[in-house]
């Protein structure tokens, strides 16, 4: 077996470690809190109704992808109208107008919260 092996294996085995630990944590918390008479009421949060998560990732996607071609489309304009020729320009304007998505699929996802 090659070192490939053994790397996922620790890799599957800390997450696994991990998740362990957190579920059997939280249930002897919850076990202490009952035996001392606790109402049980308190580990009943309340959801609050949001956008559907497909909604939201799509839409993040959708944007994200979108400023990432007005980003190119940008750095090719800036490229031949103003003749930069830095290597930095492409991947920072991709960057920035990706950036510009997001907060705006961010501020659009409040919105649909809100509805």
């Amino acid at each position: 077996m090659g070192p490939e092996v053994f790397i996922l294996i620790i890799i599957f085995g800390a997450i696994f470690g991990v998740f362990y630990l957190f579920f059997s944590t939280r249930n002897k918390e919850r076990l202490a809190l009952i035996e001392k008479g606790i109402d049980a009421s308190i580990f009943m949060t309340e959801r609050q109704e949001t956008a559907p998560i497909a909604k939201v990732l799509i839409l993040n996607f959708a944007l994200l992808l979108m400023g990432i071609g007005a980003g190119i489309l940008i750095a090719l304009s800036i490229q031949h109208v103003f003749g930069v020729t830095n290597e930095a320009l492409y991947p920072g304007v991709i960057f920035l107008m990706a950036g510009t998505g997001l907060l705006t699929g961010f501020k659009m996802t409040e919105r649909l919260d809100k509805e």
